[in-house]
């Protein structure tokens, strides 16, 4: 693949992608200083220095900068763009973020991770309605000879209903329920020809590459689907879904993170800016809609990943203004720039580790070493 396809297929999808889902987070912030009362200086998509830009008739200088890798908004009492300190010379006027209260400084932060939130439930809605949630029926499909299924006795046309009592609607609420059981024995209930009955099933321990390369440890029965439907929801039950859905995902990055945490589940699957392009370029190819859904979930991550309680992160403020609520005053001024280094460290350093998972799955390192020997 020469360098034109590799900027068209892979760089092109990565930063259309990314610049939505960071200006949807930014614009958060933007939207809720503004109704606060805070003067926005910039509102930057990327990093460094400035490719063009605009200024509205509220001052805001609006731009695309050089890094196209985050975004920032910066407001008046800022020393930075990252609000971690006040600018002593302009902290004190009243536009500024530092002279607000705390609760609308709490505000101001979560609304970022918020609109991330609220984007990919907005994004999900309209496309239950329009295209349909993928739903594929919970029935065999074809059984895997020596699989544990096959041991068990399960055919094709067998509909499994639930899974150690837990219902089961749909074949990926069934990969769900066995993919983290490898070898523990689970009892199925099933359906055949309007007949219940249950049997013992011991999902296989099982290693899987999935599209992008990445190495998963599953449980598996040895059963494959009958094929893939599309559901259209109505208007009003599909933003119902859409958050159900987005909080489900929510739940299960959260699982993942505590897996890898405990040491029970890999950390090569963590990716960083490398990984979303190859994932961004993959997917796109399969078309909008698909495209359109990468979207919403990488939105639904970086308000998760916001979240989280680092200094440097809106999760990190969010901590340190709550103490100054309990505690009635703002941490010192030196308290507050050594948490926001140790934040910085930690970023540094997850971004540093994601982007070393990054050239391994790409196989750069492999290619890099092979080179050297």
């Amino acid at each position: 693949m020469d360098l034109i396809d590799l900027v068209v297929n892979y760089a092109v999808p990565f930063l259309i992608i990314l610049s939505v889902v960071v200006f949807v987070h930014e614009y958060g912030h933007y939207w809720v200083a503004r109704r606060n009362g805070v003067r926005v200086e910039v509102f930057s998509i990327g990093f460094g220095r400035e490719l063009f830009g605009f200024n509205d008739s509220h001052g805001t200088r609006w731009k695309f900068s050089l890094i196209p890798l985050g975004g920032y908004v910066k407001m008046l009492g800022d020393a930075d763009a990252t609000s971690a300190l006040p600018d002593p010379s302009t902290a004190w006027q009243e536009e500024s973020f530092p002279a607000k209260r705390v609760w609308q400084r709490m505000a101001i932060v979560a609304a970022g991770p918020a609109a991330n939130f609220l984007f990919a439930i907005v994004v999900l809605s309209v496309l239950f309605v329009a295209s349909g949630r993928p739903f594929t029926p919970a029935v065999v499909g074809e059984v895997q000879p020596e699989s544990p299924a096959a041991a068990a006795g399960l055919e094709p046309g067998d509909r499994i209903a639930a899974v150690d009592g837990q219902a089961i609607d749909s074949f990926e609420s069934l990969q769900a329920a066995v993919r983290d059981l490898a070898e523990v024995p689970l009892e199925f209930t099933v359906d055949r020809d309007g007949a219940n009955f249950t049997v013992t099933v011991v999902p296989a321990l099982r290693e899987i590459e999935d599209r992008f390369g990445n190495v998963h440890r599953v449980g598996l029965v040895g059963i494959s689907r009958t094929g893939i439907e599309f559901r259209r929801s109505n208007p009003a039950y599909a933003v119902f879904e859409a958050t159900a859905e987005t909080g489900r995902m929510i739940g299960a990055t959260l699982k993942a993170l505590g897996e890898m945490v405990v040491g029970t589940r890999g950390t090569d699957e963590l990716g960083g800016p490398l990984r979303i392009a190859q994932m961004s370029g993959t997917i796109a190819k399969d078309g909008l809609v698909p495209a359109i859904w990468f979207t919403a979930i990488l939105s639904i991550n970086l308000g998760l990943i916001n979240l989280f309680p680092i200094p440097m992160l809106d999760g990190g403020h969010l901590v340190l203004y709550s103490i100054e609520a309990v505690i009635g005053r703002p941490l010192g001024e030196r308290t507050q720039e050594m948490a926001f280094r140790v934040g910085l460290a930690m970023v540094l350093t997850l971004m540093v580790f994601a982007t070393w998972n990054d050239l391994v799955q790409l196989n750069v390192v492999k290619f890099v070493t092979g080179l050297i020997s």
